[in-house]
Protein backbone atom coordinates (compact mmCIF):
# COMPACT_ATOMS: atom_id res chain seq x y z
CA UNK A 1 0.00 0.00 0.00
CA UNK A 2 1.08 3.28 -1.19
CA UNK A 3 1.18 5.63 1.81
CA UNK A 4 0.98 9.69 1.25
CA UNK A 5 2.80 12.07 2.50
CA UNK A 6 1.04 15.67 3.37
CA UNK A 7 3.34 18.91 1.76
CA UNK A 8 2.94 21.55 3.87
CA UNK A 9 3.28 24.80 1.66
CA UNK A 10 4.74 28.62 2.74
CA UNK A 11 3.31 31.57 1.12
CA UNK A 12 5.99 33.35 -0.09
CA UNK A 13 4.84 37.09 -1.78
CA UNK A 14 6.66 38.19 -4.93
CA UNK A 15 6.53 41.87 -6.26
CA UNK A 16 7.38 43.18 -9.67
CA UNK A 17 6.96 46.61 -10.88
CA UNK A 18 4.99 47.04 -14.41
CA UNK A 19 6.82 49.56 -16.87
CA UNK A 20 3.81 50.12 -19.44
CA UNK A 21 5.20 51.41 -22.64
CA UNK A 22 2.81 54.51 -23.32
CA UNK A 23 0.33 56.73 -21.36
CA UNK A 24 -2.48 54.68 -23.16
CA UNK A 25 -1.39 51.62 -21.45
CA UNK A 26 -1.20 53.38 -17.92
CA UNK A 27 -4.28 54.68 -18.56
CA UNK A 28 -5.88 51.87 -19.07
CA UNK A 29 -4.68 49.52 -16.40
CA UNK A 30 -6.25 52.16 -14.15
CA UNK A 31 -9.59 52.45 -15.93
CA UNK A 32 -9.49 48.96 -15.20
CA UNK A 33 -8.85 49.32 -11.49
CA UNK A 34 -11.70 51.53 -11.25
CA UNK A 35 -13.88 49.48 -13.65
CA UNK A 36 -13.27 46.67 -11.36
CA UNK A 37 -13.79 47.88 -7.90
CA UNK A 38 -16.88 50.41 -8.91
CA UNK A 39 -18.48 46.55 -9.93
CA UNK A 40 -17.24 45.16 -6.84
CA UNK A 41 -19.21 47.73 -5.07
CA UNK A 42 -22.16 47.15 -6.82
CA UNK A 43 -21.88 43.42 -5.84
CA UNK A 44 -20.84 44.22 -2.13
CA UNK A 45 -24.50 45.67 -2.14
CA UNK A 46 -26.32 43.24 -2.97
CA UNK A 47 -24.03 40.55 -1.06
CA UNK A 48 -24.90 42.99 1.87
CA UNK A 49 -28.57 43.92 1.49
CA UNK A 50 -29.96 40.06 0.35
CA UNK A 51 -27.15 38.34 2.38
CA UNK A 52 -25.55 36.78 -0.01
CA UNK A 53 -22.07 35.76 1.01
CA UNK A 54 -21.48 32.61 -1.27
CA UNK A 55 -19.79 32.68 -4.40
CA UNK A 56 -22.19 30.88 -5.93
CA UNK A 57 -25.29 32.59 -5.06
CA UNK A 58 -23.85 35.81 -5.47
CA UNK A 59 -22.12 35.28 -8.77
CA UNK A 60 -25.60 34.11 -10.22
CA UNK A 61 -27.43 37.43 -8.79
CA UNK A 62 -25.23 39.41 -10.01
CA UNK A 63 -22.50 38.08 -13.17
CA UNK A 64 -24.84 39.58 -15.93
CA UNK A 65 -25.52 43.18 -14.22
CA UNK A 66 -21.31 43.93 -13.81
CA UNK A 67 -20.66 42.67 -17.01
CA UNK A 68 -23.02 44.77 -18.82
CA UNK A 69 -22.76 47.86 -16.69
CA UNK A 70 -18.98 48.03 -15.99
CA UNK A 71 -18.01 46.68 -19.13
CA UNK A 72 -16.31 43.78 -18.07
CA UNK A 73 -15.03 40.56 -19.78
CA UNK A 74 -16.39 37.03 -18.56
CA UNK A 75 -12.92 36.11 -16.07
CA UNK A 76 -12.80 39.50 -14.56
CA UNK A 77 -16.38 39.79 -13.74
CA UNK A 78 -15.82 35.94 -12.08
CA UNK A 79 -12.51 37.84 -10.47
CA UNK A 80 -14.94 40.65 -8.64
CA UNK A 81 -17.27 38.17 -7.33
CA UNK A 82 -14.78 36.41 -5.25
CA UNK A 83 -13.20 38.95 -3.93
CA UNK A 84 -15.94 40.37 -2.80
CA UNK A 85 -17.09 37.21 -1.14
CA UNK A 86 -12.97 36.72 0.54
CA UNK A 87 -13.87 40.37 1.76
CA UNK A 88 -16.67 39.29 3.47
CA UNK A 89 -15.36 36.05 4.59
CA UNK A 90 -11.96 37.77 5.72
CA UNK A 91 -14.31 40.09 7.89
CA UNK A 92 -16.37 37.59 9.06
CA UNK A 93 -13.41 35.32 10.59
CA UNK A 94 -11.54 38.79 12.26
CA UNK A 95 -14.67 39.38 14.09
CA UNK A 96 -15.33 36.03 14.92
CA UNK A 97 -11.47 35.95 16.39
CA UNK A 98 -11.58 39.67 17.78
CA UNK A 99 -9.04 41.04 15.68
CA UNK A 100 -10.76 44.52 15.24
CA UNK A 101 -8.31 45.95 17.33
CA UNK A 102 -9.08 49.28 20.17
CA UNK A 103 -12.83 49.77 19.95
CA UNK A 104 -13.61 46.84 18.87
CA UNK A 105 -17.22 46.40 19.37
CA UNK A 106 -17.65 50.02 17.82
CA UNK A 107 -15.68 48.16 14.89
CA UNK A 108 -17.71 45.53 14.61
CA UNK A 109 -21.06 47.68 14.75
CA UNK A 110 -19.98 49.66 11.87
CA UNK A 111 -18.85 46.59 9.84
CA UNK A 112 -22.00 45.09 10.17
CA UNK A 113 -24.19 48.01 9.44
CA UNK A 114 -22.90 48.96 6.30
CA UNK A 115 -21.88 47.03 2.90
CA UNK A 116 -18.01 46.46 2.51
CA UNK A 117 -16.36 49.17 0.09
CA UNK A 118 -13.20 49.48 -2.26
CA UNK A 119 -11.77 51.62 -2.59
CA UNK A 120 -11.47 52.85 -6.75
CA UNK A 121 -7.69 52.20 -6.37
CA UNK A 122 -8.21 48.87 -4.55
CA UNK A 123 -5.99 45.82 -6.37
CA UNK A 124 -7.58 43.73 -8.46
CA UNK A 125 -6.97 39.80 -8.35
CA UNK A 126 -5.99 38.03 -11.86
CA UNK A 127 -5.65 34.64 -12.92
CA UNK A 128 -3.86 32.78 -15.83
CA UNK A 129 -6.94 33.67 -17.97
CA UNK A 130 -6.81 37.41 -17.99
CA UNK A 131 -2.86 37.73 -17.15
CA UNK A 132 0.27 35.47 -18.93
CA UNK A 133 3.36 35.85 -17.52
CA UNK A 134 6.63 35.53 -20.30
CA UNK A 135 9.42 34.83 -17.84
CA UNK A 136 12.14 34.60 -20.60
CA UNK A 137 11.88 38.45 -21.86
CA UNK A 138 10.21 39.64 -18.69
CA UNK A 139 6.69 40.66 -20.17
CA UNK A 140 3.16 40.31 -19.25
CA UNK A 141 -0.52 40.12 -21.45
CA UNK A 142 -2.95 41.69 -19.21
CA UNK A 143 -6.34 41.80 -19.80
CA UNK A 144 -8.11 45.65 -19.57
CA UNK A 145 -11.18 47.69 -20.13
CA UNK A 146 -9.80 48.68 -23.44
CA UNK A 147 -8.33 45.45 -24.77
CA UNK A 148 -5.84 42.96 -24.20
CA UNK A 149 -2.22 44.96 -23.62
CA UNK A 150 0.45 42.66 -24.91
CA UNK A 151 4.31 42.69 -24.08
CA UNK A 152 4.18 45.00 -20.67
CA UNK A 153 7.73 44.69 -19.10
CA UNK A 154 8.32 44.32 -15.85
CA UNK A 155 10.84 45.09 -13.40
CA UNK A 156 12.14 42.84 -9.87
CA UNK A 157 14.58 41.92 -7.15
CA UNK A 158 16.68 39.05 -8.26
CA UNK A 159 15.06 36.67 -5.69
CA UNK A 160 11.66 37.57 -6.69
CA UNK A 161 12.30 36.54 -9.91
CA UNK A 162 13.62 33.52 -9.15
CA UNK A 163 10.02 32.92 -7.54
CA UNK A 164 8.19 33.89 -10.53
CA UNK A 165 9.13 30.74 -11.85
CA UNK A 166 7.04 28.39 -9.09
CA UNK A 167 4.03 31.16 -8.98
CA UNK A 168 0.38 29.31 -9.66
CA UNK A 169 -2.75 30.47 -9.31
CA UNK A 170 -3.76 34.50 -9.14
CA UNK A 171 -1.53 37.58 -9.03
CA UNK A 172 -2.79 40.84 -7.95
CA UNK A 173 -3.20 44.05 -10.13
CA UNK A 174 -2.30 47.27 -7.91
CA UNK A 175 -1.36 50.91 -8.45
CA UNK A 176 0.31 52.84 -6.14
CA UNK A 177 1.32 56.75 -6.09
CA UNK A 178 0.80 56.33 -9.95
CA UNK A 179 3.21 53.34 -10.22
CA UNK A 180 1.71 49.32 -11.44
CA UNK A 181 2.95 46.83 -9.40
CA UNK A 182 1.87 42.89 -9.81
CA UNK A 183 1.77 40.72 -6.54
CA UNK A 184 2.74 36.75 -7.20
CA UNK A 185 1.98 34.61 -4.26
CA UNK A 186 4.25 31.32 -4.28
CA UNK A 187 3.91 28.04 -2.34
CA UNK A 188 7.42 27.02 -1.12
CA UNK A 189 7.33 23.61 0.29
CA UNK A 190 8.05 23.95 3.65
CA UNK A 191 10.65 21.67 5.82
CA UNK A 192 9.94 19.53 8.64
CA UNK A 193 10.94 21.47 11.59
CA UNK A 194 13.85 19.72 13.66
CA UNK A 195 13.84 19.15 17.59
CA UNK A 196 15.74 21.99 18.71
CA UNK A 197 18.45 21.82 21.21
CA UNK A 198 17.44 24.74 23.13
CA UNK A 199 15.35 27.97 22.17
CA UNK A 200 17.11 31.29 21.29
CA UNK A 201 14.92 33.55 23.45
CA UNK A 202 14.06 37.47 21.61
CA UNK A 203 12.64 40.02 23.49
CA UNK A 204 10.44 42.88 21.74
CA UNK A 205 10.84 46.68 22.67
CA UNK A 206 10.98 50.23 21.56
CA UNK A 207 14.44 51.15 22.83
CA UNK A 208 15.36 48.27 21.41
CA UNK A 209 13.62 46.93 18.93
CA UNK A 210 15.08 43.24 19.80
CA UNK A 211 17.46 41.62 22.18
CA UNK A 212 18.54 38.15 22.44
CA UNK A 213 19.36 35.29 25.08
CA UNK A 214 23.17 35.67 23.24
CA UNK A 215 22.91 38.71 24.33
CA UNK A 216 22.78 40.21 20.85
CA UNK A 217 21.00 44.05 21.18
CA UNK A 218 19.28 44.84 18.05
CA UNK A 219 19.18 48.84 18.73
CA UNK A 220 15.90 50.74 17.98
CA UNK A 221 17.39 54.09 18.33
CA UNK A 222 17.99 54.69 14.87
CA UNK A 223 14.66 53.50 13.60
CA UNK A 224 13.41 56.19 16.25
CA UNK A 225 15.32 59.23 15.12
CA UNK A 226 14.04 58.21 11.53
CA UNK A 227 10.35 58.26 12.52
CA UNK A 228 11.30 61.40 15.21
CA UNK A 229 12.38 63.16 12.11
CA UNK A 230 9.63 62.15 9.73
CA UNK A 231 6.77 63.14 12.25
CA UNK A 232 8.02 66.73 12.33
CA UNK A 233 8.60 66.76 8.81
CA UNK A 234 5.00 65.96 8.56
CA UNK A 235 3.88 68.76 11.03
CA UNK A 236 5.66 71.03 9.06
CA UNK A 237 4.35 70.32 5.73
CA UNK A 238 0.91 70.42 7.14
CA UNK A 239 1.31 73.54 8.99
CA UNK A 240 2.10 74.86 5.51
CA UNK A 241 -0.85 73.99 3.91
CA UNK A 242 0.66 74.71 0.33
CA UNK A 243 0.41 72.92 -2.61
CA UNK A 244 3.87 72.10 -3.14
CA UNK A 245 3.98 71.12 0.64
CA UNK A 246 0.83 68.40 0.35
CA UNK A 247 3.10 66.85 -2.93
CA UNK A 248 5.85 66.46 -0.70
CA UNK A 249 3.12 64.73 1.58
CA UNK A 250 2.12 62.44 -0.83
CA UNK A 251 5.71 61.92 -1.94
CA UNK A 252 6.87 60.72 1.27
CA UNK A 253 3.84 59.18 2.63
CA UNK A 254 4.89 55.68 2.85
CA UNK A 255 8.51 56.35 3.44
CA UNK A 256 8.71 55.47 7.26
CA UNK A 257 6.73 51.74 6.60
CA UNK A 258 8.83 50.66 3.82
CA UNK A 259 11.78 51.64 6.21
CA UNK A 260 10.39 50.25 9.13
CA UNK A 261 9.47 46.74 6.79
CA UNK A 262 13.23 47.20 5.41
CA UNK A 263 14.57 47.33 9.13
CA UNK A 264 12.34 44.21 10.67
CA UNK A 265 13.45 42.06 7.17
CA UNK A 266 17.24 42.29 8.53
CA UNK A 267 16.33 41.56 11.99
CA UNK A 268 14.02 38.56 11.41
CA UNK A 269 16.85 37.25 9.14
CA UNK A 270 19.32 37.40 11.39
CA UNK A 271 17.40 36.09 14.31
CA UNK A 272 16.29 33.09 12.34
CA UNK A 273 19.45 32.30 10.62
CA UNK A 274 21.39 32.42 14.28
CA UNK A 275 19.22 30.04 15.49
CA UNK A 276 19.30 27.95 12.65
CA UNK A 277 23.00 27.90 12.35
CA UNK A 278 23.19 26.78 16.16
CA UNK A 279 20.20 23.88 15.61
CA UNK A 280 17.54 25.38 18.40
CA UNK A 281 13.96 26.80 17.83
CA UNK A 282 12.67 30.54 18.46
CA UNK A 283 11.28 31.88 21.39
CA UNK A 284 8.70 34.66 21.11
CA UNK A 285 6.63 36.13 23.54
CA UNK A 286 3.15 36.43 23.10
CA UNK A 287 2.13 40.20 22.31
CA UNK A 288 -1.65 40.06 21.32
CA UNK A 289 -3.51 43.38 23.10
CA UNK A 290 -0.66 44.76 24.04
CA UNK A 291 -1.23 48.59 23.10
CA UNK A 292 -4.59 48.04 24.56
CA UNK A 293 -2.96 46.39 27.92
CA UNK A 294 -0.27 48.70 28.12
CA UNK A 295 -0.25 52.94 29.41
CA UNK A 296 2.19 55.09 27.84
CA UNK A 297 3.00 58.71 28.83
CA UNK A 298 1.93 61.51 26.08
CA UNK A 299 5.41 61.65 24.87
CA UNK A 300 5.67 57.93 24.49
CA UNK A 301 2.52 57.38 23.05
CA UNK A 302 3.69 57.88 19.18
CA UNK A 303 6.62 55.66 19.66
CA UNK A 304 4.39 52.55 21.37
CA UNK A 305 1.79 53.17 18.75
CA UNK A 306 4.29 52.92 15.39
CA UNK A 307 5.79 50.12 17.37
CA UNK A 308 5.59 47.39 14.47
CA UNK A 309 5.91 44.36 16.74
CA UNK A 310 3.41 42.75 14.95
CA UNK A 311 5.37 42.69 11.81
CA UNK A 312 8.27 41.46 12.61
CA UNK A 313 6.36 38.49 14.47
CA UNK A 314 5.31 37.04 11.24
CA UNK A 315 8.48 38.03 9.47
CA UNK A 316 9.97 36.06 12.18
CA UNK A 317 7.27 33.05 12.22
CA UNK A 318 7.73 32.89 7.90
CA UNK A 319 11.10 32.83 7.82
CA UNK A 320 12.01 30.39 10.29
CA UNK A 321 9.13 28.10 8.69
CA UNK A 322 11.15 28.51 5.48
CA UNK A 323 14.11 27.46 7.30
CA UNK A 324 12.37 24.24 9.02
CA UNK A 325 13.14 26.26 12.45
CA UNK A 326 10.76 26.02 15.54
CA UNK A 327 8.57 28.95 17.30
CA UNK A 328 7.22 29.09 20.25
CA UNK A 329 4.98 32.22 22.02
CA UNK A 330 5.26 32.41 25.53
CA UNK A 331 3.33 33.96 28.30
CA UNK A 332 4.83 37.82 28.58
CA UNK A 333 3.92 38.01 32.24
CA UNK A 334 6.98 39.32 34.96
CA UNK A 335 9.73 38.40 31.59
CA UNK A 336 11.27 42.25 32.94
CA UNK A 337 10.84 41.30 36.32
CA UNK A 338 11.77 38.02 36.77
CA UNK A 339 15.89 37.14 37.76
CA UNK A 340 17.08 34.59 34.58
CA UNK A 341 19.74 33.04 37.27
CA UNK A 342 17.62 32.63 40.84
CA UNK A 343 14.12 33.02 39.78
CA UNK A 344 13.46 36.22 42.23
CA UNK A 345 11.06 38.06 41.02
CA UNK A 346 9.84 41.71 42.25
CA UNK A 347 8.87 45.01 40.04
CA UNK A 348 12.30 46.74 42.22
CA UNK A 349 14.26 44.49 40.15
CA UNK A 350 13.97 46.29 37.15
CA UNK A 351 15.96 49.60 37.93
CA UNK A 352 15.18 51.71 34.66
CA UNK A 353 14.65 50.97 31.51
CA UNK A 354 18.00 49.39 30.45
CA UNK A 355 19.43 47.95 34.13
CA UNK A 356 18.15 44.87 35.72
CA UNK A 357 19.67 43.94 39.08
CA UNK A 358 18.07 40.98 41.49
CA UNK A 359 17.38 42.42 44.90
CA UNK A 360 17.91 38.35 45.69
CA UNK A 361 21.23 37.13 44.46
CA UNK A 362 22.34 40.24 43.04
CA UNK A 363 22.85 39.59 39.36
CA UNK A 364 23.35 42.87 37.39
CA UNK A 365 22.26 42.33 33.21
CA UNK A 366 21.12 44.47 30.86
CA UNK A 367 17.32 44.33 31.10
CA UNK A 368 15.89 43.09 27.73
CA UNK A 369 19.23 40.36 27.88
CA UNK A 370 17.84 39.52 31.08
CA UNK A 371 14.10 39.51 29.70
CA UNK A 372 15.09 37.60 26.39
CA UNK A 373 17.10 34.78 28.69
CA UNK A 374 13.53 34.60 31.04
CA UNK A 375 11.82 34.23 27.64
CA UNK A 376 14.16 31.15 26.65
CA UNK A 377 13.83 29.36 29.74
CA UNK A 378 10.22 29.52 29.61
CA UNK A 379 9.80 28.07 25.80
CA UNK A 380 12.38 25.54 26.61
CA UNK A 381 10.48 24.02 29.78
CA UNK A 382 7.14 24.04 27.60
CA UNK A 383 8.78 22.21 25.27
CA UNK A 384 10.19 19.41 27.15
CA UNK A 385 6.79 19.32 28.85
CA UNK A 386 5.07 18.77 25.75
CA UNK A 387 2.78 21.86 25.61
CA UNK A 388 3.68 22.85 21.88
CA UNK A 389 3.41 21.49 18.68
CA UNK A 390 6.45 19.30 17.92
CA UNK A 391 7.85 18.34 15.00
CA UNK A 392 7.74 14.30 14.37
CA UNK A 393 11.04 12.17 14.95
CA UNK A 394 9.85 9.15 13.23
Amino acid sequence: MTRLTRVFCVKIVAQVKLLPASAHDADALAATLRACNRAANAASEVAFTRDLKRRNVLQEAVYHRIKADFDLGAQPAVRVVKKVCDAYATLKGNIKAGNLGPEGSKRRMRAESKPIAFHEDAAQPYDDRILTWNLDVRTVSVWTVAGRIKGIPFVGSPEALKLLASRKGESDLVMRDGMFFLVATIDIPEPQPYKPDGFLGVDLGIVNIATTSDGDILAGRGLNRYRKRQRDLRAKLQKKRTKSAKRVLKRIRRREARHAANTNHIIAKRIVATAERTSRGVALEDLGGIRQRVTAKKDQRARLHSWAFAQLGAFIAYKARRAGVPVVHVDPRNTSRQCSECWHTHRTNRVDQARFVCRSCGTVLHADHNGSRNIAHRADAAWQRGAVNRPSTA
